[in-house]
């Protein structure tokens, strides 16, 4: 599998991919353009990247074999995260390589700002003593305003803390009792922030909710004098805005590591004004955190492509080592009843419920089995390249809705998975399937309300016929005509003399004299062949 590393990234990292003999580890000299990466990736598997290469979509469409794309660092402003899922591909981050790391450079931020020091340091090196210009204020006293409460966040919040600040945090997925935990006040309004805080102080992703949500009506409901940080990314602030809101004096100042543009133009508005201060994008610019990435991703990488594992995926749930080794045994158990069903469904599927009960149900994660099962439903369809990244995205794009339920009711078996397939409401056909005695050993054992007996791969004659004798002796005398073997017989009936379910597995399919001569028997109808 071909690893190309296209930005730097720590020595330790490449020498982690380098000592799998199932990986060619290549590492590009320079950054390339998109033009220049085309040529290179049409066989590559991954590609580790940190901000400088852009993951587009024609980089993406261009490599056929791509598995995945590891960011050094958490934002992947750079990859197209959508191609790359239609694609198939998962791309993966490392949040907790640079968390330290950003929350010392906000707070080093914190302290600039409040203290004026680049100002300082600029007059001192130009030969000036201008003490009277530099007066500052104390952290200790004031309210920290914080916009993001993960990793980040929280590594700021503590440390606000411990310098006597008042931390007020707002974040749609923060709970009350987790800013308690912290020793923050939870904001359950982002106008709290704005009203209370004397800094403010961004960690949130872009988002269309956070796209440039410091904007003038944001910076009208501050207090006057407010100063503002952000270490997370630029089009979080609407700079144009932000410009006015420091002439005016309505913010007393800003420290910018991110920007909307990068690199900046040297033309750029802001750099003129005295009360801002400005790095180039040093987040996660420390030895450590370089190290601590370069270590990351090549682990999520190597994980991935050797054992499955999903970590950090932006664009995949998450699945450990030891998760995926509990639903390995499932995933071809669902992804057989997928086909099956996708073979004997007789109009257009728009629903697909899915119900796991028995031990299913105690899956720490059933994802991955819904998606084996879309996966095999999807198989027999026009749509192409279909996989377990872009499964659910492919379903919704032809109009399939997908439920999903743990089900506490009584069930025959150990393990149970039943899928249902619907079309405008009403039920088209379902089946469900079990192990028989051990995860090794799949098997389909209902289909149309009927008990049968069926291996998950192979070929399947199916065919309803009348409960009679004579029945299963004419078929073996038939496929023997044909020299077609029978693996494994299933018989089912709804009651003696009734209609039978028969599903014959065989070692080959058959024949098309051999259908024809079935469809004419009159006791013998709804032939079908499947193979799974």
């Amino acid at each position: 599998m071909k690893i190309i590393v296209c930005d730097p990234i720590s020595p330790k990292g490449i020498a982690l991919l380098q000592q799998r003999p199932e990986f060619q580890v290549v590492v590009l000299p320079k950054r390339l353009s998109e033009a220049e990466l085309l040529p290179l990736v049409a066989d590559a598997t991954a590609l580790v990247v940190r901000s400088e290469t852009k993951v587009t979509k024609k980089v993406i469409e261009a490599a056929k074999q791509l598995r995945v794309v590891g960011r050094a660092g958490v934002g992947v402003d750079n990859v197209d995260i959508e191609a790359a899922t239609q694609h198939g591909t998962v791309v993966m981050n490392t949040p907790g390589g640079n968390t330290v790391t950003t929350a010392e450079l906000t707070f080093t931020m914190l302290l600039s700002l409040a203290r004026k020091v680049p100002q300082a340091h600029a007059t001192m090196v130009a030969g000036k003593w201008d003490r009277k210009l530099f007066q500052g204020v104390e952290l200790q006293g004031k309210t920290l305003g914080v916009l993001g409460f993960g990793r980040i966040g929280t590594e700021v919040a503590k440390r606000a803390i411990a310098f006597g600040m008042r931390v007020v945090a707002y974040d749609p997925y923060l709970t009350e009792d987790r800013a308690k935990a912290i020793g923050a006040e939870f904001a359950p309004e982002v106008d709290n922030v704005y009203r209370e805080a004397d800094f403010i102080t961004v960690h949130m992703p872009v988002t269309k909710e956070t796209k440039y949500m410091l904007n003038n009506e944001a910076f009208a409901k501050m207090k006057p004098g407010v100063r503002i940080v952000n270490c997370a990314r630029g089009e979080i602030i609407e700079e144009v805005a932000l410009e006015s809101a420091l002439k005016s004096g309505k913010v007393a100042g800003a420290a910018l590591d991110v920007f909307q543009i990068e690199p900046l133009p040297a033309d750029y508005f802001l750099r003129s004004l005295p009360n801002v201060i400005l790095t180039p994008h040093l987040g996660a610019s420390t030895e450590e955190a370089q190290e601590k990435c370069g270590i990351e991703v090549a682990e999520v990488i190597a994980g991935y492509l050797l054992t499955g594992e999903v970590r950090n995926a932006v664009n995949l749930p998450y699945l450990d080592a030891k998760t995926y080794e509990q639903v390995k045994p499932y995933l071809p158990l669902g992804e057989a009843l997928g086909k099956l069903l996708s073979q004997l469904a007789t109009a257009t599927a728009d629903r697909i419920y899915i119900t796991y009960g028995g031990n299913a149900r105690l899956l720490p994660n059933i994802d991955p089995v819904t998606r084996a099962v879309l996966r095999g439903f999807l198989s027999g369809s026009n749509l192409k390249d279909v996989n377990n990244v872009n499964v659910r995205a492919a379903a919704a794009s032809i109009g399939i809705t997908v439920e999903e339920k743990k089900s506490d009711e009584p069930v025959t078996f150990n393990e149970w998975v039943h899928v249902q397939i619907f079309s405008d409401g009403k039920k088209l056909i379902s089946a469900g399937g079990t192990f028989f005695g051990s995860p090794n050993n799949p098997r389909i054992v209902r289909l149309f309300s009927q008990s049968v007996e069926i291996p998950v791969t192979g070929t399947l004659l199916l065919l309803n016929n009348t409960d009679k004798p004579g029945i299963v002796g004419h078929l073996g005398t038939l496929l023997a005509k044909h020299k077609v073997n029978i693996a494994s017989m299933s018989l089912g009936r709804d009651t003696v003399g009734g209609l039978a379910l028969t599903v014959l597995s065989l070692d080959s399919a058959p024949p098309q004299a051999v259908l024809d001569e079935l469809k004419k028997d009159t006791d013998i109808s709804n032939v079908k062949v499947v193979r799974l």
